[in-house]
């Protein structure tokens, strides 16, 4: 592979941490060896070493987008920092190509006495802006950031997600052709978080290349077309998303065993709970029946009217809701429900074959429903006149999901298939908050569903 094509080399990174027990220690380490130096004693250290990072080798490729998983004290946010030159390895060599944009901890390269204002201009020199370019991007930056007129004060008074919120700002308006994540996109609202995603995959279509850290394998594997494996006492693995992730989640399972703790836990769990009677031929089993279980409580928002959005402007979303069976507008529903979604749209001009959709997106941007109109009316020869109102209605049942946040994006076309002029498209118009549910794994669950036990006895020999 030529060089050119590297984006990050690394070679037998090392980097070892000298600990010591009490400060005294810090003092004779200091002092000591100068002494039995000169009185040629045999020298004599006063620290344990700790290697967070040992022998470490990979190439990223220019465009790729690499996540890097692993348990806490892997040696992972050493590692970025190393790649960032903000610390010096004991051993080995990093070679980038490219301008460099890290986010590696809340507030990392903020002075928290300057404010908003004049932390942009100094981060971003720092990621190698000059001023006059600072000054033609800065509007962009603040407006990404969206934190109104708290950019003119001081960044102590910020809270958390303000923080992340300036600082990946910055970080997106550099024009890097490196970006360091890690773990920082978890902080900050829903809106955001889907604001980030969609400069992310921006940057990947461009050519952009991504070094993403979390212990989230379902975001390295939406994210990342590689991933690496960092473990504190073995060798670092390379390999594909799904091959790591299940290497890593194996590693993190086979650690935990049986302690009279968890039993305990199984005992108060079953208690109050009917025995189950041990039926003494197969012939006499029956199934038992599953109890109710939990309710799915999902709160919807009101229609975000100053969402981002884009289109041609031939038609305009000007309202979006959930409705329930008596058309009665809810701001709650149970997952499993029959619902109406809604949306209404005013044409600006006569629009042929209007088709109208929505997207149901995770946190990580990934559409976990779409559904439109295009293939069931396409049998009508619709058309929208300018100044009419069209209003749609989806009718379903409402999913099973799992716990977190759901926006939605909606959208508004004028053609058949993938020949089509896009109107309207309205991201995040509102967000599914998906309070409680049985779901641990996964997005969706099933509908109706029930379930039975049975047990059957065992072969006697």
């Amino acid at each position: 592979m030529s060089s050119n094509d590297i984006a990050i080399r690394v070679s037998n990174l090392s980097k070892c941490y000298q600990i010591y027990d009490t400060p005294r220690d810090r003092l004779k380490q200091f002092i000591m060896p100068r002494i039995r130096r000169v009185a040629g004693k045999q020298q004599k250290q006063y620290f344990r070493e700790f290697w967070a990072i040992k022998d470490v080798s990979f190439d990223i490729k220019k465009g790729e987008t690499v996540g890097i998983i692993g348990r806490n004290g892997s040696g992972k946010s050493t590692l970025l920092q190393m790649i960032c030159g903000t610390l010096t390895p004991t051993s080995g060599s990093i070679q980038t190509n490219g301008r460099i944009a890290a986010l590696l901890e809340l507030g990392s390269g903020f002075n928290p006495e300057f404010t908003g204002r004049e932390n942009v201009y100094m981060n971003a020199a720092v990621l190698g802006l000059t001023k006059d370019e600072v000054d033609a991007r800065f509007d962009d930056i603040v407006a990404f950031a969206d934190i109104g007129d708290f950019i003119e004060q001081p960044v102590k008074t910020y809270s958390s997600g303000m923080m992340v919120r300036l600082a990946f700002s910055v970080i997106a308006h550099v024009d890097a052709d490196i970006l360091v994540i890690d773990e920082a996109l978890a902080v900050g609202d829903v809106f955001f978080q889907q604001k980030c995603m969609r400069y992310l995959r921006k940057l990947q279509d461009n050519g952009g290349t991504v070094v993403f850290v979390s212990h989230d394998t379902s975001a390295v594997i939406s994210l990342c077309s590689r991933a690496i494996l960092l473990s504190h006492n073995a060798n670092a693995i390379v390999g594909n998303t799904e091959e790591i992730s299940r290497i890593y989640i194996e590693n993190v399972y086979s650690e935990r065993i049986p302690s009279e703790t968890l039993q305990q836990n199984v005992i108060i769990a079953q208690l109050g709970s009917k025995p189950i009677n041990r039926l003494n031929s197969e012939k006499d089993s029956a199934f038992l029946k599953g109890g109710t279980q939990p309710e799915n409580l999902i709160q919807i928002t009101s229609f975000r009217h100053g969402a981002e959005s884009f289109g041609h402007g031939g038609a305009k979303i000007v309202d979006v809701w959930f409705q329930n069976s008596a058309e009665d507008r809810v701001m709650s529903v149970y997952g499993g429900e029959p619902v109406d979604f809604c949306i209404q749209v005013e044409a600006i001009q006569n629009i042929q074959s209007p088709a109208f959709g929505f997207m149901l997106k995770d946190r990580l941007g990934q559409y976990v429903i779409a559904e439109g109109t295009d293939l069931a009316f396409r049998q009508y020869s619709v058309e929208l006149k300018a100044g009419e109102i069209a209003q749609v209605k989806f009718s379903f049942l409402m999913p099973i999901l799992i716990t977190g946040d759901y926006p939605l994006n909606v959208a508004v076309a004028e053609g058949v298939g993938d020949d089509h002029i896009q109107h309207c498209w309205i991201s995040d118009a509102l967000v599914l908050h998906s309070l409680k549910s049985r779901l641990v794994h996964g997005m969706c669950g099933l509908q109706q569903l029930e379930m039975q036990l049975k047990i059957l006895p065992g072969n006697k020999e």
